[in-house]
Protein backbone atom coordinates (compact mmCIF):
# COMPACT_ATOMS: atom_id res chain seq x y z
CA UNK A 1 0.00 0.00 0.00
CA UNK A 2 1.33 3.54 -0.93
CA UNK A 3 1.52 5.16 2.19
CA UNK A 4 2.72 9.17 1.03
CA UNK A 5 2.98 10.40 4.88
CA UNK A 6 6.38 7.59 5.03
CA UNK A 7 7.51 7.76 1.78
CA UNK A 8 7.92 11.70 1.62
CA UNK A 9 11.10 13.37 2.65
CA UNK A 10 10.32 17.29 3.34
CA UNK A 11 11.74 19.96 0.89
CA UNK A 12 10.20 22.00 -1.65
CA UNK A 13 8.69 20.04 -4.56
CA UNK A 14 8.03 21.38 -7.97
CA UNK A 15 4.65 23.70 -8.52
CA UNK A 16 1.83 22.61 -10.40
CA UNK A 17 0.88 24.69 -13.60
CA UNK A 18 -2.67 26.21 -13.93
CA UNK A 19 -2.70 23.56 -17.02
CA UNK A 20 -2.97 20.70 -14.92
CA UNK A 21 -6.33 18.86 -13.74
CA UNK A 22 -7.67 16.33 -11.23
CA UNK A 23 -8.97 13.16 -13.11
CA UNK A 24 -9.89 9.84 -11.42
CA UNK A 25 -7.56 6.89 -12.12
CA UNK A 26 -9.24 5.06 -15.22
CA UNK A 27 -10.00 1.17 -14.40
CA UNK A 28 -7.90 -0.02 -17.17
CA UNK A 29 -5.12 1.26 -15.04
CA UNK A 30 -4.84 -2.03 -12.68
CA UNK A 31 -1.35 -1.19 -11.68
CA UNK A 32 -2.41 1.58 -10.06
CA UNK A 33 -6.23 1.16 -7.72
CA UNK A 34 -5.48 0.49 -3.87
CA UNK A 35 -2.40 2.72 -3.74
CA UNK A 36 -3.50 5.00 -1.32
CA UNK A 37 -5.81 7.70 -3.57
CA UNK A 38 -7.90 7.41 -6.56
CA UNK A 39 -7.47 11.03 -8.03
CA UNK A 40 -4.23 11.27 -10.61
CA UNK A 41 -3.05 15.22 -12.31
CA UNK A 42 -2.97 14.88 -16.03
CA UNK A 43 -1.11 16.18 -18.06
CA UNK A 44 1.15 13.52 -15.72
CA UNK A 45 4.75 13.28 -15.25
CA UNK A 46 5.92 11.13 -18.13
CA UNK A 47 3.64 14.39 -20.35
CA UNK A 48 1.17 12.32 -20.99
CA UNK A 49 -1.75 14.55 -22.09
CA UNK A 50 -4.67 12.66 -22.57
CA UNK A 51 -5.94 10.02 -20.97
CA UNK A 52 -5.68 7.41 -23.87
CA UNK A 53 -2.27 8.28 -24.24
CA UNK A 54 -1.79 7.61 -20.36
CA UNK A 55 -3.57 4.37 -20.83
CA UNK A 56 -1.59 3.11 -23.75
CA UNK A 57 1.52 3.93 -22.39
CA UNK A 58 1.25 2.65 -18.59
CA UNK A 59 -0.50 -0.94 -19.71
CA UNK A 60 2.90 -1.90 -21.16
CA UNK A 61 4.04 -1.37 -17.82
CA UNK A 62 1.50 -3.83 -16.01
CA UNK A 63 3.08 -6.94 -16.61
CA UNK A 64 6.61 -5.95 -14.86
CA UNK A 65 4.36 -4.98 -11.69
CA UNK A 66 3.14 -8.43 -11.92
CA UNK A 67 6.70 -9.88 -11.67
CA UNK A 68 7.21 -7.96 -8.18
CA UNK A 69 10.48 -7.59 -9.08
CA UNK A 70 10.99 -4.97 -6.96
CA UNK A 71 8.67 -3.85 -3.24
CA UNK A 72 8.43 -0.17 -4.96
CA UNK A 73 7.85 -0.70 -8.27
CA UNK A 74 4.08 0.03 -8.19
CA UNK A 75 4.68 2.84 -6.35
CA UNK A 76 7.75 4.12 -8.73
CA UNK A 77 5.73 4.01 -11.76
CA UNK A 78 2.47 5.24 -10.34
CA UNK A 79 4.03 8.01 -9.28
CA UNK A 80 5.24 9.21 -12.92
CA UNK A 81 2.00 7.80 -14.72
CA UNK A 82 -0.31 8.80 -12.43
CA UNK A 83 0.88 11.16 -10.15
CA UNK A 84 -1.44 12.18 -6.43
CA UNK A 85 -3.39 15.25 -6.72
CA UNK A 86 -1.60 17.57 -4.48
CA UNK A 87 -0.78 21.03 -4.57
CA UNK A 88 2.70 19.95 -5.70
CA UNK A 89 4.09 17.31 -8.34
CA UNK A 90 6.15 14.75 -6.29
CA UNK A 91 8.60 13.03 -7.70
CA UNK A 92 9.99 9.59 -7.19
CA UNK A 93 13.51 10.16 -5.64
CA UNK A 94 16.67 8.96 -7.35
CA UNK A 95 17.17 6.50 -5.19
CA UNK A 96 13.83 4.90 -5.40
CA UNK A 97 14.29 5.01 -9.14
CA UNK A 98 18.02 2.96 -8.85
CA UNK A 99 16.62 0.86 -6.27
CA UNK A 100 13.98 -0.51 -8.19
CA UNK A 101 15.86 -0.07 -12.09
CA UNK A 102 18.57 -2.27 -10.59
CA UNK A 103 15.86 -5.28 -9.67
CA UNK A 104 14.16 -4.65 -12.55
CA UNK A 105 15.80 -4.01 -15.45
CA UNK A 106 17.39 -7.71 -15.42
CA UNK A 107 13.62 -8.93 -15.88
CA UNK A 108 12.60 -5.99 -18.68
CA UNK A 109 15.99 -7.11 -20.40
CA UNK A 110 15.01 -10.88 -19.94
CA UNK A 111 11.63 -10.07 -21.90
CA UNK A 112 13.81 -8.06 -24.49
CA UNK A 113 13.64 -4.89 -23.72
CA UNK A 114 16.27 -2.15 -22.05
CA UNK A 115 15.52 0.33 -18.78
CA UNK A 116 13.90 3.11 -21.28
CA UNK A 117 15.66 6.35 -21.50
CA UNK A 118 12.49 8.16 -20.59
CA UNK A 119 13.40 6.67 -16.77
CA UNK A 120 16.77 7.78 -16.84
CA UNK A 121 17.13 7.72 -12.57
CA UNK A 122 19.27 11.84 -13.18
CA UNK A 123 16.49 13.56 -14.18
CA UNK A 124 15.09 12.88 -10.85
CA UNK A 125 15.80 14.62 -7.96
CA UNK A 126 18.07 13.93 -4.60
CA UNK A 127 16.50 12.35 -1.84
CA UNK A 128 17.25 16.04 -0.01
CA UNK A 129 14.38 17.57 -2.39
CA UNK A 130 11.17 16.53 -1.71
CA UNK A 131 10.34 13.13 -3.46
CA UNK A 132 9.38 9.59 -2.82
CA UNK A 133 11.84 8.05 -0.95
CA UNK A 134 12.27 4.05 -0.68
CA UNK A 135 11.34 3.06 2.93
CA UNK A 136 13.98 2.53 5.15
CA UNK A 137 17.04 -0.22 5.46
CA UNK A 138 15.47 -1.49 8.98
CA UNK A 139 12.15 -1.97 7.23
CA UNK A 140 13.97 -4.98 5.32
CA UNK A 141 14.54 -6.62 8.45
CA UNK A 142 10.97 -7.23 9.37
CA UNK A 143 10.31 -9.01 6.25
CA UNK A 144 11.34 -12.65 5.39
CA UNK A 145 13.80 -12.75 2.34
CA UNK A 146 12.40 -15.42 0.00
CA UNK A 147 14.73 -16.51 -2.51
CA UNK A 148 14.35 -14.60 -5.95
CA UNK A 149 13.45 -16.05 -9.33
CA UNK A 150 15.70 -15.40 -12.14
CA UNK A 151 15.53 -14.66 -16.31
CA UNK A 152 16.83 -18.17 -17.31
CA UNK A 153 17.03 -20.54 -20.34
CA UNK A 154 13.93 -22.58 -20.52
CA UNK A 155 14.24 -26.52 -19.86
CA UNK A 156 12.87 -28.48 -22.22
CA UNK A 157 9.60 -30.25 -22.09
CA UNK A 158 9.96 -33.82 -20.93
CA UNK A 159 6.74 -36.20 -22.24
CA UNK A 160 8.43 -39.63 -21.69
CA UNK A 161 9.52 -41.03 -18.46
CA UNK A 162 8.95 -43.32 -15.47
CA UNK A 163 8.15 -42.67 -12.07
CA UNK A 164 11.22 -43.96 -10.84
CA UNK A 165 12.94 -41.16 -13.10
CA UNK A 166 10.95 -38.43 -11.61
CA UNK A 167 11.34 -39.75 -8.24
CA UNK A 168 15.39 -39.38 -8.98
CA UNK A 169 15.13 -35.66 -9.75
CA UNK A 170 13.01 -35.21 -6.75
CA UNK A 171 15.93 -36.32 -4.54
CA UNK A 172 18.42 -33.87 -6.33
CA UNK A 173 15.67 -31.08 -5.95
CA UNK A 174 13.80 -28.76 -3.31
CA UNK A 175 10.43 -28.27 -4.99
CA UNK A 176 8.27 -29.36 -7.21
CA UNK A 177 4.93 -27.61 -8.28
CA UNK A 178 2.34 -28.36 -10.70
CA UNK A 179 1.04 -25.57 -12.49
CA UNK A 180 -1.85 -25.38 -14.60
CA UNK A 181 -1.04 -22.87 -17.39
CA UNK A 182 -3.66 -20.77 -20.00
CA UNK A 183 -3.91 -17.89 -22.15
CA UNK A 184 -5.89 -15.12 -21.85
CA UNK A 185 -7.62 -12.85 -24.44
CA UNK A 186 -7.32 -9.59 -23.87
CA UNK A 187 -8.52 -5.98 -25.20
CA UNK A 188 -4.79 -5.26 -26.01
CA UNK A 189 -2.06 -6.62 -28.39
CA UNK A 190 0.36 -7.85 -25.75
CA UNK A 191 0.03 -11.56 -24.29
CA UNK A 192 -1.37 -12.52 -20.57
CA UNK A 193 -2.07 -16.19 -18.70
CA UNK A 194 -3.42 -17.28 -16.34
CA UNK A 195 -1.09 -19.00 -13.79
CA UNK A 196 -2.51 -22.03 -10.92
CA UNK A 197 0.14 -23.33 -8.69
CA UNK A 198 -0.04 -26.32 -6.23
CA UNK A 199 2.83 -27.43 -4.22
CA UNK A 200 3.53 -31.54 -4.52
CA UNK A 201 6.71 -31.42 -2.90
CA UNK A 202 8.79 -28.63 -0.73
CA UNK A 203 12.62 -29.75 0.46
CA UNK A 204 13.41 -25.69 1.44
CA UNK A 205 12.83 -26.75 5.33
CA UNK A 206 12.16 -22.78 6.21
CA UNK A 207 9.75 -21.84 2.97
CA UNK A 208 5.87 -22.80 3.26
CA UNK A 209 3.89 -23.63 0.49
CA UNK A 210 2.34 -21.02 -0.40
CA UNK A 211 5.64 -19.21 -0.85
CA UNK A 212 6.55 -21.43 -2.89
CA UNK A 213 4.08 -21.13 -5.00
CA UNK A 214 3.98 -17.73 -4.96
CA UNK A 215 8.11 -17.46 -6.51
CA UNK A 216 6.65 -20.06 -8.93
CA UNK A 217 4.15 -17.51 -9.56
CA UNK A 218 6.86 -14.65 -9.90
CA UNK A 219 9.25 -17.02 -12.59
CA UNK A 220 6.87 -17.92 -15.20
CA UNK A 221 5.94 -13.92 -15.20
CA UNK A 222 9.40 -13.40 -15.43
CA UNK A 223 10.52 -15.96 -17.63
CA UNK A 224 7.56 -15.49 -20.50
CA UNK A 225 9.08 -16.78 -23.02
CA UNK A 226 9.33 -20.08 -21.21
CA UNK A 227 5.27 -19.69 -20.55
CA UNK A 228 4.92 -18.71 -24.59
CA UNK A 229 6.26 -22.13 -25.27
CA UNK A 230 4.44 -24.19 -22.97
CA UNK A 231 1.06 -22.69 -23.95
CA UNK A 232 1.06 -23.11 -27.97
CA UNK A 233 -2.93 -22.49 -27.76
CA UNK A 234 -5.69 -21.49 -25.79
CA UNK A 235 -6.56 -24.93 -24.47
CA UNK A 236 -5.30 -24.92 -20.42
CA UNK A 237 -1.85 -26.93 -20.18
CA UNK A 238 -0.90 -28.69 -17.11
CA UNK A 239 3.48 -29.25 -15.74
CA UNK A 240 5.16 -30.26 -13.03
CA UNK A 241 8.44 -27.63 -12.50
CA UNK A 242 11.03 -29.06 -10.52
CA UNK A 243 14.14 -27.19 -9.37
CA UNK A 244 16.51 -26.21 -6.73
CA UNK A 245 17.32 -22.82 -4.33
CA UNK A 246 20.77 -22.19 -4.97
CA UNK A 247 22.27 -18.57 -3.50
CA UNK A 248 19.01 -17.30 -2.83
CA UNK A 249 17.98 -17.82 -6.36
CA UNK A 250 15.11 -19.99 -8.13
CA UNK A 251 16.31 -22.39 -10.76
CA UNK A 252 13.74 -24.64 -12.95
CA UNK A 253 15.55 -27.97 -13.82
CA UNK A 254 12.60 -29.70 -15.08
CA UNK A 255 9.35 -29.33 -16.63
CA UNK A 256 7.01 -32.65 -17.32
CA UNK A 257 4.18 -31.92 -19.32
CA UNK A 258 1.57 -33.46 -17.00
CA UNK A 259 -1.39 -35.12 -18.89
CA UNK A 260 -4.48 -36.55 -18.00
CA UNK A 261 -4.09 -39.82 -18.24
CA UNK A 262 -0.77 -39.92 -16.32
CA UNK A 263 -0.25 -42.49 -13.89
CA UNK A 264 3.53 -41.60 -13.71
CA UNK A 265 3.84 -38.00 -12.45
CA UNK A 266 0.59 -38.59 -10.16
CA UNK A 267 2.49 -42.26 -8.75
CA UNK A 268 5.67 -40.22 -8.63
CA UNK A 269 3.86 -37.44 -6.17
CA UNK A 270 2.10 -40.19 -4.08
CA UNK A 271 5.27 -42.40 -3.59
CA UNK A 272 7.19 -39.51 -2.64
CA UNK A 273 5.84 -39.09 1.12
CA UNK A 274 7.68 -42.71 1.76
CA UNK A 275 10.12 -42.17 -0.45
CA UNK A 276 13.89 -42.80 0.72
CA UNK A 277 16.47 -40.95 -1.17
CA UNK A 278 20.26 -42.69 -1.99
Amino acid sequence: VFAVNGLLRVATGLDIGLSTKCVAIPKEMGMCHKIGYSEMRLPNLMGHTSMAEVILKSTTWQHLVHTDCHPHVRTFLCSLFAPICLDTFIHPCRSMCAAVRDSCAPVLLCHGHAWPASLDCDRFPGDEDMCLAPLTKDYKYLQKVLPKPTCQTCPAVEEFFTHKRVLEVFCDSNFAVKVKLSKKRTAFEDQEYNIECQVEFNNQGSLLAYETQSMIQQWLLINEKCVERMTPTHRPMVYLLVGNIEEGIILVKQVYRWQRKDSQLTLATQKWRYHKCL
